[in-house]
């Protein structure tokens, strides 16, 4: 949800928002202090080099809608993060609630100056007006895939991901899915996607990311493989 037209939604290249992400990452480094290893700090990049107020709150009771992950307040500098996924009470949200926050981060990087907060709605928002953004699971326009794309560059780096993977497989040759024990048991999720994650979970652990989150940033650097290349040309 956003209070501007989608007109306003500007287009951006994918290797932009990488760009951007990585930019984030460099001017931390520059202030505070270079990130050599994951976990990348995403509760730093927000709050010391954005500026940003991170809360926790009941976001669904707020919004009076059970898909609410997070939103945020441009005016006031604030992103709030719905406390299911609050991982001191749910550890196992963890990676959900990083990628939120990374999330929030992309829409302030990316999107700010394209939109505006509603302030008639104050009444609503304990005087504040309506945030710029208030982000769903399952509702993704092109300004939320961006935002998602800004998530999975920032938490996952290409630098620390390669290094990553090397490290754990002692080189760089990718995995190829048949050479992956098949899925057990019914699900409503694509076996295949479950296989992949099930392998890639211990890195996902490292970069304290979800294995979905992790399985899709290693299918795009081509270190996961849906099938076997073709070495006949």
């Amino acid at each position: 949800m956003a209070w501007a037209s989608n007109s306003a939604v500007p287009f951006l290249p994918e290797k932009h928002i990488e760009d951007e992400a990585m930019l984030l990452i460099a001017e931390y480094g520059r202030d505070h202090e270079e990130i050599t290893a994951p976990p990348v700090p995403i509760d730093e990049l927000l709050e010391v080099q954005c500026k940003l107020t991170v809360e926790v709150d009941d976001l669904r009771t707020l919004f009076n809608n059970d898909d609410v992950l997070g939103a945020i307040w441009f005016k006031d500098g604030l992103v709030k993060v719905d406390r299911t996924l609050d991982p001191h009470e749910r550890p196992t949200m963890l990676g959900r609630f990083r990628f939120t926050l990374s999330h929030e981060a992309g829409h302030w990087r990316l999107h700010r100056k394209h939109y505006r907060e509603d302030p008639s709605q104050a009444h609503l928002f304990g005087g504040r007006g309506a945030p710029a953004f208030v982000c769903r699971s399952s509702e993704k326009p092109p300004v939320e895939w961006q935002a998602d794309t800004f998530a999975g560059y920032l938490l996952m780096p290409k630098k620390l991901v390669v290094a990553a993977w090397q490290g754990w497989r002692g080189g760089l040759d990718p995995v190829v899915l048949d050479t992956l024990p098949p899925a057990s048991g019914p699900g409503h999720r694509d076996p295949d996607d479950v296989r992949l994650e099930r392998f890639c979970k211990p890195l996902a652990e490292k970069f304290e990311v979800s294995a979905e989150a992790m399985r899709i940033r290693l299918e795009k650097l081509g270190f996961l493989l849906r099938e076997a290349p073709n070495t006949l040309f």
